[in-house]
């Protein structure tokens, strides 16, 4: 945005400590707008020429020629749009001294400031070369009643030998004349001439020595009029006198602007506001310049013993480089190189083994999360050892996080290793498919691994294969095979071509990325999507039967969008909920939407295993809520019914990624031989703003506290499952039912983070399974304050028969033996979450490089088994005695009310 061309100083105060260094700001309505950047370190003392006039007092000096020239550009972190009409630059030049100072930052002082206007009085741009006035020994303050201008004030000739005003020689206003025409010319406003301007150019450097000459004159002149003993304290005021024109001493900095071709003018746009993600909050580290200086540590002999390197007469100044600071380290980096080709092509790496220290070390190193990013020394350890490791599967993606693909020498021989390496998991294999992750051997070695899952297992990771189709190299040039370079394409093409239930699925989910035209997708991604999906069906015809499955995918589609149909009818509507009911029911009954009867059965596309004959239109109903949600009942193939909730106007994604967790986890504790009879119900996204859920019969706790007064949700499976031979009078596998599935729900919710967790989506089915609906809030948001991390209310407790009894003791240790069981496959977890960080979900959108940070810290890695298990311990307890919990659902109940 600006250019630092050097700074002009007519007199110069000459000292050992003289390297300085500019920070630019730009400063709005009296606040910082950005952070503060800086010139390069760059020691200026070898250019400085000071000329000391005979009988001179102090240290003070005529300067011949500009000496200080950084020719440096700086890039500050904003765009032109985004400045207000009051932006300004708060340019402070910093000078160095072992002994600090006055306004002092760690050793580096203000030699002086200048706040320069972005917009001219016209609400122009500033452009071009700027001549900024240097205020001594001051910060740059960029307020708008800045003390620091950068514009110098016009000058007056003195009318009067007593005159205040300084007076003027005639060769110093032929060089501000002269200066203006230069800055027209540098502008293109005055044609070139060559040979005339070279011309001119000299005889300029000519009366420019002649003008420092004569204002040196003047100056000693005025000195001995007024008794001036020129001593060093009189610096501080040195540049401007208090009304803000330049004094004797002048310093003035030289900036040099982006030049444009038309005057760009300021104009009044209201803009939409950006996304809550991109808003983010300056740090501290960022709000000063003093504590963005690194801690400087200095080695042995360096200054001597007990010699401090903040005394004066210490042989070390720091500064702070930016150069320096913002990259690695030279010799860091050096050493890494040399070290890796040390171990690169040896022949002893092959029989290298660790000692027992350095195995402890790589243990270590094995037991990390996949967010945990490896120090240089800990991926070179990884390097030298890499042939070792082979035997170890844990070791392949710390292996590949350890090598540096730039390196084409060394990425070829990474390559080499990885075909010996020993059978990887399937959670490593998705953690190789996700962004951090862009070498395309390495990403076809994960797929080579999930070619060995069956159907059942690869359906449980499908939703996350899909979002990975993001960072495969594929071509959306219609003419050429798209996937020929996407080994994950063409192996999910492959499975969901031979497999229907795989194909079901994966169609659905192709055509929902199709459908998100949000600014998040952008239009490459939606072309991804278009390109594997006509890749996907022209595969699918090929197979035998292909054809038929062609066409049933065809009539699911057009199955929803009849229901949609109907249920944008019924939602803009404002019709009782009795004369919604009825309109619903006579749509479906017409022949003319050939829903009555489905001939061929239909797969349903929530699970194709069921296959629907037709509908039922007398079992209709429409809910209350804002979007009116149509509850229908398919009859199938076995005679039974199959309900469903058709949802219009809301993206259930959210929802349906947080069945899929509970699916997979419930699939993983069943695999510990821990059944805790989950009831993760199908839930199916059909575009972003419409979709289905299974509809399991139940009721909400809310409506049982309705019923029955005490102890209602024991009152409501006594009522179901009586046995009066039981202590509690009710069926003893009820009871063990609905102990099991409330341990299970409040692991997974508290380890997903759902909120908004009230009576009314906790759901009690009368055989005793208790779960959860509704899932608009996950990793630990919640819209009401002062929300529990956990859900466990006093009537879910209750029904057990109370903090102290047995099914309660029960209850805690299946909370337990859950909690350790899935913290064992936190890994795979927390892959499956880093596959979503891109798919648009709302909560994960929010804050996408922190939501897989969140699941982490509710698995609690760094804990023992045993810490673990006191930590989840203290979190029950804790919720129960909690006081909040219980007044937000006291609050919500009158809500309700107060809405019916």
């Amino acid at each position: 945005m600006g250019f630092i061309r050097g700074y002009e100083l007519t007199v110069c105060t000459a000292s050992p400590f003289s390297d300085l260094y500019v920070t630019v700001q730009v400063w709005a309505g009296s606040k910082p707008f950005t952070v503060p950047v800086q010139t390069a370190y760059k020691p200026f003392r070898s250019e400085r020429k000071c000329v000391y006039p005979r009988g001179a007092r102090g240290r003070r000096g005529l300067l011949i020629e500009p000496v200080n020239r950084w020719n440096e550009w700086l890039e500050l972190p904003i765009t032109y749009k985004q400045l207000p009409v009051n932006a300004r630059l708060a340019i402070t030049i910093w000078d160095l001294s072992p002994t600090g100072g006055k306004r002092a930052l760690d050793h580096a002082i203000p030699f002086g400031g200048t706040t320069l206007p972005l917009f001219d009085a016209d609400n122009q741009v500033q452009k071009g070369r700027q001549k900024c006035l240097v205020h001594r020994h001051k910060h740059a303050d960029g307020t708008d009643n800045s003390k620091t201008p950068a514009l110098v004030a016009a000058k007056r000739k003195a009318t009067s030998r007593n005159s205040d005003v300084t007076p003027q020689d005639k060769d110093a206003e032929e060089l501000d004349r002269m200066e203006k025409l230069f800055k027209k010319h540098e502008m293109g406003e005055i044609p070139r001439v060559d040979w005339l301007d070279q011309m001119v150019f000299r005889s300029f450097e000519k009366r420019g020595l002649q003008a420092a000459k004569s204002s040196m004159k003047m100056l000693q002149r005025r000195r001995a009029v007024n008794g001036d003993s020129g001593n060093e304290a009189d610096d501080d005021d040195e540049g401007s006198v208090d009304d803000g024109r330049p004094s004797s001493s002048t310093f003035l900095l030289n900036v040099e602007l982006p030049r444009f071709d038309f005057p760009v003018v300021f104009a009044d746009h209201e803009y939409e506001p950006p996304p809550i993600s991109a808003l983010q909050s300056l740090s501290a580290s960022q709000g000063n310049l003093s504590q963005r200086q690194p801690q400087v540590h200095f080695g042995p002999g360096i200054n001597a013993l007990g010699e401090s390197s903040d005394g004066f007469g210490a042989r070390l100044i720091k500064v702070y480089d930016p150069e320096a600071g913002l990259r690695d380290n030279p010799a860091e980096a050096k050493h890494r190189r040399l070290f890796r080709s040390s171990h690169r092509h040896g022949i002893l790496d092959k029989d290298l083994k660790p000692n027992s220290k350095v195995r402890d070390e790589l243990n270590m190193i094995m037991s990390y999360s996949p967010t945990h990013i490896l120090s240089p020394e800990e991926t070179d350890l990884v390097w030298k050892f890499r042939y070792h490791l082979t035997r170890d599967k844990r070791a392949l993606t710390k292996f590949v996080k350890s090598v540096n693909w730039g390196d084409r020498s060394e990425s070829k021989q990474a390559i080499q290793v990885l075909g010996r390496w020993t059978e990887i998991d399937i959670d490593d294999a998705l953690e190789l498919l996700g962004p951090s992750f862009d070498n395309p051997a390495v990403r076809s070695y994960a797929v080579d691994r999930l070619r060995k899952a069956d159907d059942q297992e690869l359906l449980l990771y499908l939703l996350q294969l899909v979002q990975g189709l993001k960072y495969e190299h594929i071509s959306v040039d219609s003419e050429h095979d798209g996937t020929r370079d996407s080994s994950l394409a063409k192996f999910l093409i492959q499975r969901a071509a031979a497999n229907f239930m795989l194909g079901n699925y994966l169609y659905w989910y192709l055509m929902v990325e199709c459908d998100d035209h949000s600014p998040e997708q952008g239009l490459d991604n939606r072309n991804i999507y278009r390109k594997v999906a006509y890749e996907f069906m022209t595969e699918l015809v090929k197979q035998p039967g292909g054809s038929e499955d062609r066409k049933t995918l065809l009539r699911q589609a057009e199955l929803i969008a009849i229901l949609s149909k109907i249920s944008g009818e019924v939602k803009v509507s404002n019709e009782s909920i009795a004369k919604k009911v009825e309109r619903v029911k006579n749509f479906l009954a017409d022949p003319k939407n050939e829903l009555v009867t489905i001939d061929p059965p239909l797969p349903m596309p929530l699970d194709p295993s069921i296959k629907i004959t037709g509908v039922a239109p007398d079992q209709v109903t429409v809910f209350k809520s804002s979007l009116n949600p149509i509850k229908c009942t398919f009859k199938t193939t076995t005679g039974s019914s199959y309900p469903i909730i058709f949802k219009l106007g809301d993206d259930l994604r959210q929802d349906q990624l947080v069945i899929q967790i509970i699916t997979l986890m419930d699939q993983l504790l069943q695999k510990e031989n821990l059944d805790l009879k989950l009831s993760p119900y199908k839930i199916l996204a059909t575009s972003t703003t419409a979709g289905a859920s299974q509809f399991v019969q139940s009721q909400s706790l809310s409506s049982i506290v309705g019923k029955f007064k005490a102890n209602p949700a024991l009152a409501y499976l006594r009522h179901h499952n009586p046995d009066d031979r039981q202590p509690l009078g009710v069926r003893q596998e009820t009871l063990d039912t609905y102990v099991k599935s409330c341990a299970g729900y409040c692991v997974i919710t508290y380890i997903l983070g759902v909120g908004d967790r009230h009576l009314d989506n906790l759901l009690l089915a009368p055989d005793g399974h208790f779960f959860h609906a509704d899932f608009g809030f996950i990793l630990g948001r919640d819209p009401k304050p002062f929300a529990p991390v956990m859900k466990l209310s006093k009537e879910m407790v209750e029904c057990m028969g109370g903090v102290n009894s047995e099914h309660y003791q029960m209850f805690k240790q299946y909370c337990f033996l859950a909690y350790t069981a899935l913290r064992k496959s936190s890994n795979l977890i927390l892959n499956l979450f880093s596959l979503m960080v891109h798919a648009n979900i709302p909560d994960i959108r929010l804050e996408p490089d922190k939501a897989v940070m969140k699941v982490r810290e509710r698995f609690h890695l760094e804990l023992t088994e045993e810490e673990a298990i006191v930590y989840f311990g203290n979190v029950i307890e804790g919720t129960l005695t909690a006081f909040a919990p219980v007044v937000i659902d006291k609050l919500h109940e009158w809500a309700q009310a107060l809405r019916a």
